[in-house]
């Protein structure tokens, strides 16, 4: 359904990762499709994934998958005699305890060396599941424990659980080691309800009613929370109140399916096959007296395990409990063979009926099960006792009895849960209603604006162009609706850069070629550099334009790597083979050009904040004074450019969807940006050199769209698209030529 729905609310680029998420997470592998994307360097931008938290469960069913089969095969390497009792548990207890030694392990080695594969690997992970299996085999020794003690821990377990909390941030190393925190926590709350009171009254606050229903429901909300989470975040119109908004969809949504599917689904007759029991052993049967005699017959006779009598659907019981009360006003029991009173004297079908549901027709005479039916206050006779569980087996009923006890089955379903259903549907269509009416009345107008383009901004063609960009920008931020671009955003994100034309020249895998990366007449009595990281890499289309409307006056080389600030220290990038590369790739530079001295050298770096590969972070002013340090190395001084990148953007992938607002992805120049500018137009004249302003072809007032002059401006929150780098062209060489450097 997540899948779906995204064509209708995300761009086309996050819907189809989307589909792709959804299908993994239907294979239960969508961990290792999450962990794989993470190591992307053009995926580092991604909006976050509405299935996303369905990496859990994934490593869940893949250990669930795997530590059965585990166990049979070790347990079938035993000899038949050991295979039963304490030495099983002996053996459960010794592999879940080297799983969880050899798991975690690994997680403390790789948290270290790859921490986001190692947040998502099922072999990271699988030593939280496996600690369960521990404290199961562990549980008669640990049911010894006094009670006193097991309380103590069960509260200390709660309050680590509390603590994990406020101890836990985004710097931690998880997994390893601090998942331990919140799992040995839990386990010390499993390890504190393990025997004495089956419902752990002392730990009133996971035991308590309100607590107990959000256990129930639990499943529900891990299912939808993650997904209105992430929808909301493009479908909420500024100003909108998210925070109740979200928390009222979520609780309507998964109230919506519990009700719905969960419990009618799990409690549905497709989910049992009805069979009757079998004993063989000498039963009880009634005497003309009406006392209790042993039956002569050794024929098998049909019998189900009953409720006790006075059941109340809902209440559990466990072995060794006392039975309630039979039925007030004398309802007669009858007594089957396992010793168990019923206050119907028909025989039952097992694990067909849902709890509380009525009983199948009465048996054919041939076919009863021989019983007494005595007042609800006669005794049973000492002497009459169970048959042993050894003697009792399941059989398949015939045809016409599995009929009659699915039609029985579903009749009793339809009883429980036709109205429950009717309810919660009727429930989910005013909760959703609601929601959208709460949406009406505090933002003040429709959630969805009109979907007609706005009028075309009239034309003018003023010598300086930058006029004319600067009025399709400020149409751009005052659009209620997204006008048809060419090409679409959806197109732009996902072509990314690879329709750059100068791509290769920034790619750490490809050598250098001037000759390929040089624009313009190889005769141009001028010659510039344009080097850096991506940042200059997108604005190479611009370049290229420049050099090939120069009448031949300019040829521009564009070289750089993407990841790889030009700066003089080594700035940290997570980019696959980025910091292998990136010193090599900066002498190369500096090689090309004192081979060949240009008139100008333009430099385009990031304007965010880094750290160097030993950690030391690095401030907006020793970014560009180690930028100018590079700079210094070309000995062309006075002949140096720093032409600033746009201002970080919105994150299409989470801003932009057909049915929102362009008002959504609107952003504001950032304070980092700001003095990062501040700096370069400081180095740039203390040096002699010249500083470029990317605002007037990105930003209007300040506020950056996403879209100007009929097109996308960027395909992520930094790098422009090949068509608005080429359409900025003649304003970045009109600025340019107002500085006297064209």
């Amino acid at each position: 359904a997540v899948g779906v729905a995204a064509f209708f609310v995300f761009n086309r680029a996050r819907a189809d990762q989307t589909l792709g998420d959804a299908i993994a997470a239907l294979l239960l592998v969508s961990n290792w499709r999450f962990a794989i994307e993470g190591t992307d360097y053009f995926h580092a931008t991604d909006a976050v994934s509405p299935l996303q938290h369905f990496w859990s469960l994934s490593v869940e069913e893949q250990f669930y998958l795997v530590w059965p089969g585990l166990i049979l095969v070790l347990l079938l390497l035993l000899p038949a005699a050991l295979r039963r009792g304490r030495r099983t548990r002996i053996l459960v207890g010794t592999v879940s305890a080297a799983l969880v030694a050899a798991s975690f392990g690994w997680a403390l080695l790789q948290t270290s060396a790859e921490p986001t594969v190692a947040y998502f690997s099922t072999a990271t992970r699988v030593w939280e599941l496996a600690l369960g299996g521990l404290i199961a085999a562990a549980s008669p020794l640990l049911a010894r424990l006094p009670a006193a003690f097991r309380m103590l821990l069960g509260w200390a377990g709660l309050a680590g659980v509390l603590w994990s909390f406020v101890a836990i941030d985004p710097a931690s190393a998880f997994p390893g080691p601090w998942a331990a925190v919140p799992v040995a926590a839990t386990a010390l709350v499993v390890i504190g309800g393990i025997g004495g009171d089956p419902l752990a009254r002392h730990l009133f606050p996971l035991s308590n009613p309100v607590s107990g229903f959000v256990g129930d429901v639990s499943y529900s909300l891990y299912l939808w929370h993650f997904p209105v989470i992430v929808f909301a975040a493009v479908l909420l119109p500024a100003g909108a109140p998210a925070t109740p908004i979200v928390l009222g969809a979520i609780a309507v949504l998964s109230l919506g399916s519990y009700f719905m599917l969960e419990q009618p689904l799990h409690r549905s007759p497709w989910l049992t096959r009805p069979t009757r029991r079998v004993t063989p052993a000498t039963e009880p049967a009634p005497s003309v007296a009406g006392s209790v005699a042993p039956a002569t017959s050794a024929a098998p006779r049909r019998e189900l395990p009953s409720r006790p009598a006075g059941w109340t659907p809902g209440l559990r019981y466990y072995p060794g409990a006392p039975r309630p009360a039979a039925p007030a006003g004398g309802a007669p029991l009858s007594l089957t063979a396992g010793g168990e009173q019923t206050a119907s004297p028909l025989p039952a079908l097992a694990e067909h009926t849902p709890a509380g549901a009525g009983t199948d027709p009465e048996p054919a005479p041939s076919e009863a099960a021989p019983r007494i039916e005595t007042p609800a206050a006669a005794s049973v006779p000492a002497d009459t006792q169970p048959a042993p569980a050894s003697a009792v087996a399941d059989i398949p009923l015939t045809a016409a009895e599995r009929r009659a006890a699915r039609k029985a089955a579903w009749a009793a379903w339809r009883g429980r849960f036709g109205a429950q259903i009717g309810l919660a549907a009727t429930g989910l269509a005013v909760g959703v209603g609601a929601l959208v009416l709460v949406l009406q009345t505090t933002v003040g107008g429709p959630v969805l604006g009109p979907l007609t383009p706005p009028p075309p901004a009239a034309d003018s063609a003023p010598t300086d162009p930058t006029p004319a960009l600067q009025d399709e920008l400020a149409a751009a931020t005052a659009a209620t609706s997204w006008p048809a671009l060419s090409p679409s955003l959806d197109e732009a994100i996902v072509r990314s850069s690879s329709t750059n034309p100068a791509r290769d020249c920034f790619s750490p895998d490809a050598p250098i070629d001037a000759g390929r990366c040089t624009w313009g007449s190889a005769d141009a009595p001028n010659h510039m550099y344009l080097v850096g990281d991506s940042t200059a890499m997108a604005y190479a289309p611009a370049f290229k334009k420049i050099a090939e409307d120069s009448g031949g006056s300019w040829r521009i080389t564009t070289v750089g790597m993407y990841g790889c600030r030009f700066t003089d220290v080594l700035v940290q990038n997570d980019g696959a083979g980025v910091m292998a590369a990136c010193p090599q790739r900066k002498l190369d530079v500096r090689a090309m050009i004192a081979a060949d001295p240009p008139q100008l050298v333009v430099v385009a770096n990031a304007y965010t904040l880094g750290h160097t590969v030993d950690g030391t972070d690095l401030s907006a002013s020793a970014l560009l004074a180690s930028t100018q340090a590079e700079m210094s190395t070309y000995g062309t001084a006075g002949r140096i450019v720093y032409l600033a990148p746009p201002p970080l953007g919105a994150d299409l992938g989470t801003c932009y969807s057909p049915l929102a607002s362009p008002a959504n992805c609107l952003s504001a120049v950032d304070s980092t940006w700001r003095d990062m500018e501040v700096a370069a137009e400081v180095a740039a004249a203390a040096s002699g050199d010249h500083a470029v302003s990317s605002l007037p072809f990105s930003c209007w007032q300040d506020v950056c769209p996403a879209f100007a002059g009929g097109m996308p401006t960027k395909y992520d929150q930094t790098h422009l698209t090949v068509a608005y780098a080429e359409h900025i062209a003649p304003v970045i060489r009109w600025a340019f030529a107002a500085q006297g450097l064209l």
